[in-house]
């Protein structure tokens, strides 16, 4: 359930990201009220999937998750710039968070 809980705070991570793109402020409540949402369930499910998991594994796929989910919604929808460098690196990232769920015991 830890890893559950840990992919969906990843998840969270990644509304509250675009929410802060989208600018988030006073002048929009609405999608303050979505990155705030999003923040504070992220959060809860990082503290929740941290009981179980190694503390920096955890940490380290939430941010992953988060990272890997803002690059592609960043190439998808915000036009950001695409090279062989940055898909390299993405791939890494990918790889080092597959490795951490793979050498975690729990």
């Amino acid at each position: 359930m830890s890893w559950l809980y840990l992919f969906f705070a990843g998840l969270f991570e990644i509304g509250w990201a675009v929410g802060f793109k989208l600018g988030a402020s006073p002048a929009k409540p609405g999608v303050l009220a979505l990155t705030i949402v999003s923040l504070v369930l992220s959060m809860v499910l990082l503290a929740l999937a941290m009981k179980e998991l190694p503390f920096g594994t955890a940490y380290a796929v939430w941010t992953g998750i988060g990272v890997a989910g803002t690059f592609v919604i960043g190439l998808s929808c915000f036009g950001d710039p695409v090279n062989p460098l940055r898909i390299a690196s993405f791939v890494f990232l990918l790889l080092g968070l597959i490795g951490l769920k793979l050498s975690s015991s729990s």
